[in-house]
């Protein structure tokens, strides 16, 4: 059971649940695992859950003292998980726990870790899920969007940049008008990635005009300011707040929509798209590696569609 909410400045809050705070030091200690330890908001929200579904659980099963946990019990609360949930989603739920009871032992609150024996289900994955567009489907939505306002013109950006540099949505929302500098007379742009990473990118020539349109255009003039803004109701003009991911995703599915593109895209669908392309067109993987920001040449991989080509063009051989 949820007992307490802690609210601190980072971002959010986490819910203190009884099991993990038997004294203040170990509330404590719970608290700077979340505010301390963790540095990605995304991370500290998902393991959160994933503690307090497996507090509640403990708590609902008579295990009301920390002391009282045993591999045997996190292994079965895997099994219940697995029942309902997908191997990502358990393997990532195991991973919270254990990393949790990891920081109670460097703590001192507990002597063991009752999770580090408990494996979880075997998963691996050569290709990834994201929808992916074709060249000419991408190259369609971009010439659909009407760039008669700010609106349109942001969104073409913002498209753009996700297309082109392979930035992740989180990234590309960031970007502040002083990142989009001139060097060496080309456009550039500078990309906060995640683990706090600075990655700069040179812009696509069809990139550094969309940019360049709606900066003009819209006036952004103060270097400092974000650059990607939601907009005034219907007005076609820029508020000063800036887009979130929901309103990026938003916008991109009515985008979708508009150029009668049926592929249920979303905000990764172009970092994915860019990259396939890229590869298809004669690139090199360690390169494409290095342009996403990727830590293994692996993660790019999962990126890499073109065998969904080979694959359509084999089926159309079954002439029935």
């Amino acid at each position: 059971m949820m007992t307490q909410a802690l609210a601190y400045p980072l971002h959010g809050s986490v819910a203190l649940p009884a099991l993990f705070s038997p004294t203040p030091d170990a509330g404590k200690r719970f608290i700077e695992f979340f505010t301390a330890n963790i540095r990605n908001p995304n991370t500290r929200k998902a393991y959160a859950w994933a503690v307090g579904e497996f507090a509640t659980w403990c708590e609902t099963n008579g295990l009301t003292e920390l002391c009282d946990i045993e591999p045997v019990h996190v292994a079965a609360y895997i099994e219940i998980l697995w029942q309902r949930l997908s191997a990502p989603s358990v393997k990532q739920h195991l991973a919270a726990i254990r990393m949790l009871f990891d920081w109670l032992v460097v703590g001192q609150v507990l002597a063991t870790n009752p999770a580090s024996s408990v494996r979880g289900p075997k998963h691996s994955v050569r290709k990834g899920k994201t929808p992916v567009l074709a060249a000419d489907e991408a190259r369609t939505l971009l010439d659909s969007i009407d760039t008669s306002t700010h609106v349109g013109l942001r969104d073409r950006a913002l498209i753009g940049l996700m297309v082109y540099t392979f930035a992740r949505v989180g990234a590309a929302l960031g970007i502040k008008v002083e990142d989009v500098y001139v060097q060496s007379r080309r456009t550039w742009v500078r990309l906060h990635e995640k683990g706090g990473k600075q990655h700069e990118m040179p812009c696509h020539h069809n990139l550094d005009e969309y940019l360049h349109a709606y900066i003009n255009a819209a006036q952004l003039t103060e270097a400092k300011s974000i650059l990607f803004r939601t907009a005034l109701g219907r007005t076609g003009q820029l508020s000063d707040r800036p887009m979130s991911q929901a309103d990026a995703y938003r916008m991109i599915r009515r985008r979708a929509t508009d150029a009668a593109i049926l592929t249920r895209i979303g905000n990764h669908s172009f970092r994915a798209t860019g990259i396939t392309e890229y590869l298809r067109n004669g690139g090199k993987l360690e390169v494409a590696q290095q342009m996403a920001a990727h830590e293994s040449a692996r993660t790019t991989g999962l990126y890499d569609r073109r065998n969904d080509q080979v694959s359509l063009d084999e089926v159309e051989r079954i002439v029935i």
